[in-house]
C-alpha cells in the first residue's frame, strides 16, 4: 500500500513541474484560482510539457479529455489527488 500524497506536497510537485516548464513564473506568487493559460500565459506546448512532467512525476495518464481539470492550481490539485486515490 502507498502512502497517500498530501494536498500541500500535491500542490508544491504541481509547482514544481509548472515552473520548470515556465521559468519565467515565481511559484510563490501563482495562485490558487490562476488559470494557467489566460492568467499565467502558458502556451498550449507549455501546457503539453506540463502534462508530460506531471504523468512522468505521478506515473498517471492524463487523457486530452481531462485537460480542462487542469485549468488553474486549485483544480489540477484536486485532480491529481483524485486520480491518485483512484
Amino acid at each position: 500500500m502507498t502512502q497517500a500524497i498530501s494536498l500541500a506536497d500535491l500542490r508544491a510537485a504541481f509547482l514544481a513541474d509548472l515552473t520548470a516548464v515556465a521559468p519565467d513564473l515565481d511559484a510563490a506568487t501563482i495562485g490558487d484560482g490562476d488559470h494557467l493559460q489566460d492568467d499565467l500565459g502558458l502556451d498550449s506546448m507549455d501546457f503539453l510539457n506540463l502534462v508530460s512532467a506531471l504523468h512522468k512525476r505521478f506515473g498517471l495518464p492524463i487523457p486530452e479529455a481531462d485537460y480542462p481539470r487542469l485549468a488553474t492550481t486549485a483544480q489540477a490539485v484536486a485532480y491529481l489527488d483524485q486520480a491518485l486515490a483512484g
